[in-house]
């Protein structure tokens, strides 16, 4: 199990990963929300196309991850920086969930999507975003 840091940037998060890229020298791996499965019933916006759905890098062994927000979703520098729990024990990333929602909100939640057999966000009583995700997603 991992606990990595997710930050979240507001359309300039390949610009955040080329900066700590070339800082850390450490190879990136992106990919946009244009370049991600799109639903057939759902026109995504031109504007979202080119930003970063997903990217990570590793700093001295560590994954670090990055997204930008989706056109049109607040921003707030404070809440830009979430943590994710990556592991493979199903029956723990719910247990994680079930507790961390308790008394807090569920911004997602925990789901089959096309990079994971289970993704859930939270942000629990003390307002600490957490996103679960079972697996690394293979990226």
């Amino acid at each position: 199990m991992a606990l990595q840091v997710y930050f979240v940037l507001n359309g300039n998060a390949r610009e955040a990963i080329d900066f700590y890229s070339g800082v850390f020298s450490s190879e990136a791996k992106v990919m946009t929300f244009g370049e991600a499965p799109q639903q057939p019933d759902y026109q995504l916006p031109e504007e979202a196309k080119d930003r970063v759905m997903h990217g990570h890098l590793e700093i001295e062994g560590n994954k670090v991850m990055f997204s930008d927000t989706f056109p049109g979703q607040p921003y707030t520098v404070g809440s830009n920086i979430t943590l994710a729990i990556v592991t493979e024990d199903r029956e723990k990333l719910q247990t994680y969930y079930d507790q961390l929602k308790e008394g807090g909100q569920v911004v997602m939640e925990l789901q089959e999507t096309f990079w994971s057999k289970a993704y859930g966000q939270v942000t629990d009583k003390f307002g600490v975003e957490w996103q679960l995700n079972l697996g690394d997603g293979g990226m």
